[in-house]
């Protein structure tokens, strides 16, 4: 049974949930501020469930998903991912960013 790491909890999945689901259902969000009310509840179409895979693998992006992330703000280079998407087959570390999308990827500099 995988695992998915997310913003300090640690919840359990089964292989082939959604991602997006698992942590609606376990009471964490993908979602910023007022786009956990106004978002496309899992279409892929706004974008506003984009998240970092950390660790663990995932499928590749598909071409629904791959549409939205060439839409501004994301950028399908950010390696920002749709949590909507993707479905869970590994244990996963994810991160959620600030922004209405996620899209403001801190980066550290040293």
């Amino acid at each position: 049974m995988p695992t998915i790491e997310f913003e300090g909890d640690t919840i359990e999945a089964n292989t082939g949930d959604n991602l997006r689901q698992t942590l609606l259902d376990a009471e964490l969000t993908p979602h910023n501020g007022k786009a956990q009310y106004t978002n496309c509840r899992g279409n892929g179409i706004c974008g506003t469930c984009a998240v970092e895979i950390v660790e663990g693998k995932v499928a590749d992006p598909a071409e629904k998903e791959l549409r939205r992330l060439k839409l501004p703000p994301h950028s399908p280079d950010s390696g920002l991912r749709l949590a909507c998407q993707i479905p869970i087959k590994d244990d996963l570390v994810v991160q959620k960013h600030p922004g209405y999308w996620g899209q403001k990827i801190e980066h550290d500099d040293i």
